[in-house]
């Protein structure tokens, strides 16, 4: 019988955050729009602070550059995966964790109908592909904090951060390979092929060490 899903309640939101993470989105959104309409570098601050309704002021309020906001939409990736890992049952072994969350959030981020036409403009974009490798060290930092808070002891902790860096530094790979999938390979089981290698070659590392 599995044990009962962590149950953490967020603190009520304020008016002023409630508008504040409206405002944001808002900005988010335009953004976006004008990025895969326009192209990234085609696009202007003035013209995305016109089309999201605020001042080019109150833009650099919330992103310092136009990288920031294409920073900020890839963090909600993040925010799920951290939310994916909570949300599992207490106890159950850390690859299940990893692996079960890891896929719901793909999906969800792949539910997203501009998701692929966004991670295109990243990849054509040498400025926002530059700034896409600090992703996976963020991934890594809050994947790592959530799988260690579900164990005990040092050891295990370090065990967990190892886990996170192995996935992660899985899921760079498996981006950078995902253009090269069949056509008639659907993501879920691109994302199940995955998870078998990363689980077959390290039960072959640690076969391979144990022969030294």
């Amino acid at each position: 019988m599995k044990a009962p899903r962590q149950s953490v309640r967020k603190p009520a939101e304020g008016l002023r955050e409630r508008k504040r993470r409206e405002t944001r989105d808002r900005i988010t959104q335009a953004a976006m729009a004008l990025f895969l309409a326009q192209g990234f570098d085609a696009t202007t601050v003035d013209e995305i602070a016109t089309d999201a309704n605020v001042s080019k002021r109150s833009f650099f309020d919330y992103f310092p550059t136009k990288e920031d906001v294409v920073a900020a939409w890839q963090d909600a990736f993040g925010d799920t995966l951290v939310a994916a890992v909570t949300a599992r049952p207490a106890g159950e072994p850390l690859v299940t964790v990893v692996e079960e969350a890891m896929k719901s959030t793909i999906a969800t981020a792949l539910a997203d109908p501009q998701s692929f036409a966004i991670g295109q403009l990243i990849h054509d974009t040498p400025a926002l592909r530059a700034r896409d490798q600090l992703k996976y060290a963020k991934l890594e930092e809050q994947l790592g904090e959530v799988l260690a808070a579900r164990v005990k002891g040092e050891a295990e902790r370090v065990r967990a951060r190892l886990l996170a860096m192995i996935v992660i530094g899985s899921m760079r790979i498996g981006n950078e390979a995902l253009p090269a999938r069949k056509r008639s390979e659907s993501l879920q089981a691109y994302a199940d092929k995955i998870f078998g290698t990363i689980w077959a070659d390290l039960a072959e590392f640690g076969r391979s060490a144990g022969r030294r």
